[in-house]
C-alpha cells in the first residue's frame, strides 16, 4: 500500500469516527430533550465519553492527525479526514457543549431536576 493509500484510508477511517462520535452526541441531545432512552442511548454515551477521554489524554489532539501527517496530510490545516476544514478546525467549539449540556440534561433527568 502507497502512502496516498493509507493516507486515504486513515482519513476514511477519522471520517467515519467523526460522524458516528457527531451522531453519538445529537442522540444524547435527543435523550436529554426528550426523556426517550433505549440501549443506542448507552451505546452513544460509551462511545462520546470514550471519544472525549481519548482527545484528552492525547493532549486536546485527535491521535488520527499525526497518523495522517506522517502518511502526507498536510500540516497546519485539518486535512485529516473527508470533511470540510471549517468544520473539523471548530470541532471542540461545537461539539463539546453539545455534549455538556446532553450531559447536563440527561443529569437532570435522572436526578428528576425540574427544567
Amino acid at each position: 500500500m502507497t502512502d496516498p493509500q493509507r493516507l486515504a484510508l486513515i482519513r476514511a477511517i477519522h471520517t467515519l469516527i467523526y460522524l458516528v462520535n457527531v451522531i453519538a452526541i445529537l442522540l444524547i441531545d435527543y435523550a436529554g430533550g426528550t426523556g426517550r432512552s433505549g440501549p443506542w442511548l448507552v451505546v452513544a454515551l460509551g462511545l462520546a465519553l470514550t471519544e472525549a477521554v481519548v482527545f484528552i489524554a492525547s493532549g486536546m489532539k485527535c491521535p488520527l492527525t499525526a497518523v495522517a501527517v506522517k502518511y502526507g496530510a498536510g500540516e497546519g490545516l485539518i486535512f485529516d479526514t473527508f470533511l470540510p476544514e471549517p468544520l473539523t478546525r471548530n470541532t471542540l467549539r461545537i461539539f463539546a457543549p453539545l455534549l455538556a449540556v446532553g450531559l447536563l440534561l440527561l443529569t437532570a433527568r435522572w436526578l428528576h431536576i425540574p427544567s
